[in-house]
């Protein structure tokens, strides 16, 4: 209103040329209106500590969302509005002293009620009850000075409205902006979170923080996903997020501040947070980060998305477990039903209990997907030990390959290859000659004869248990480790 009544009025003082008699009459009755207006409006403000009372009371019967609010610190709302109404009572009377004071004060009560969680359709409710009883106000006192007078407030009707819907859009933005900074935070805190869990770097007195703020219990059954795409040249350093299809054993987490048994969220959109975020800058919610572009869940599994985040080498996710401890089904479940792109490797580590060792379980991960196969596939780490074994400890796994099939090295290669081959499926067959010469399609002493000539070169004895373990502990090292 004051933007529009302020030009009225100038035009009223100025030294414009003599206008048509109905634009003068309208002027006329204009600056009428702004003097009832301004009677009025003085009048309120000599009573905003019974108005304020009244505006309060109207809030906590019938706004909801201001209920919690007024009954946690009923005078922390009536001094917000009793400010406000003065500003902007106040702007009815002196728009340039008091316009910009009332435009702050809306907009720090759109920040405050986005920061309680106050929903933005009440604040504007709010407002929109503060206008209407303002106005009310204007005309009952207008009435009780001079009933001829209510007509004239018709002139300046347009423009209290206008004010009030003003600062409701004022308020809206205030609140948006709010909202923003708000879920940036919490989608931040959520990744320093995530960061900390899974880097064995979180406190013991933040646990039960990380708990509620993820949506997870402090005391579950966790596993973590490791996965690797596929080299993509030298132009796409750093790892990115296949598509994959997960089964859903796994807890959507919830938003910061609620929480549940079974509730990546934070935002259920992700946030993903489903997902939270990239390791070392973490998601859900970027958040944010690159994440699978789909997360198809197969019916067979009851739940939702992990949560991911983003490791300088890998993604990592979060798996809650629901199964009993003893039983090895639901990770065999999980890896049998991962559904990833030709190429990426996944490995997953073996079970742990409580949040404060996720940090184990990222390195068990991380164990199982460096003993997956550079050509890609699912590694179970409970399935795949002595290929972790190897990988934990490269040096000296390529010392073993070297002593063990170090003598084959001087065959020619395509010779080479085919006893190894051979030896490696007789192997994966638990010793028979038969099963490993139909894999290989040859005779069975074929085979046999391909192992007899292995042990001539290398001096091990395939029937001697402690030359058959470090054979094969060798040819899980020359496969794992091979530049």
């Amino acid at each position: 209103m004051p933007q529009v009544v302020r030009p009225r009025i100038a035009v009223l003082h100025g030294t414009h040329p003599a206008s048509p008699l109905p634009q003068r009459f309208r002027s006329l009755a204009d600056r009428e209106a702004v003097e009832v207006l301004h009677r009025a409006a003085r009048v309120l403000v000599a009573s905003l500590p019974v108005l304020t009372d009244r505006l309060v009371e109207a809030l906590y019967e019938q706004e909801p969302g201001y209920r919690a609010a007024i009954e946690s610190d009923r005078a922390e709302i009536w001094q917000e509005v009793h400010h406000s109404l003065r500003h902007n009572v106040g702007s009815l009377i002196q728009p340039r002293e008091f316009r910009e004071a009332a435009h702050r004060t809306s907009r720090r009560i759109g920040e405050i009620r986005a920061e309680q969680g106050v929903p933005l359709d009440a604040v504007l409710h709010a407002f929109r009850m503060g206008g209407a009883m303002v106005w009310q106000d204007l005309v009952d006192e207008t009435a009780r000075r001079d009933p001829d007078d209510v007509r004239l407030l018709v002139h300046v009707a347009a423009d209290v409205w206008n004010f009030v819907d003003e600062h409701c859009g004022i308020v809206g933005d205030a609140y948006r902006q709010a909202e923003r900074r708000l879920s940036w935070r919490r989608e931040n805190q959520q990744r320093l979170m995530i960061a900390a869990l899974l880097d064995g770097t979180a406190r013991i007195a933040d646990l039960c923080e990380a708990a509620a703020m993820l949506g997870l219990p402090e005391q579950g059954r966790y596993a973590v996903l490791a996965v690797a795409s596929a080299p993509r040249g030298p132009q796409r350093p750093g790892p990115a997020r296949p598509p994959l299809n997960l089964p859903a054993a796994l807890p959507v987490a919830a938003p910061y501040g609620q929480s549940g048994p079974d509730l990546p969220h934070v935002r259920p959109d992700a946030p993903a947070l489903s997902g939270a975020a990239p390791y070392g800058q973490s998601g859900l919610h970027g958040p944010p980060h690159a994440r699978p572009d789909t997360v198809p869940l197969p019916t067979a599994f009851p739940g939702t998305a992990p949560l991911w985040h983003t490791g300088p080498d890998a993604e990592f996710a979060i798996l809650r477990l629901t199964g009993d401890p003893g039983d090895p089904g639901e990770l065999h479940a999980i890896a049998a039903a991962l559904d990833a792109p030709a190429g990426t490797r996944a490995g997953i580590g073996s079970a742990v209990e409580g949040l404060a060792a996720l940090g184990d379980a990222r390195r068990l991960a991380e164990t199982a997907l460096r003993a997956c196969p550079a050509s890609g596939g699912t590694v179970l780490l409970d399935e795949h030990l002595p290929d972790a074994l190897v990988v934990t400890s490269p040096a000296l796994g390529s010392a073993l390959a070297d002593r063990v099939l170090g003598p084959l090295d001087r065959l020619d290669p395509s010779d080479r290859d085919v006893i190894l081959e051979t030896l490696t499926a007789w192997l994966d067959a638990d010793g028979s000659a038969q099963r490993a010469g139909a894999r290989l399609y040859c005779h069975r002493n074929t085979v046999l004869n391909r192992l007899r000539r292995f042990e001539q070169l290398t001096g091990r004895c395939l029937t001697r248990p402690r030359d058959a373990v470090e054979v094969s502990l060798a040819l899980a090292a020359r496969r794992l480790l091979a530049p």
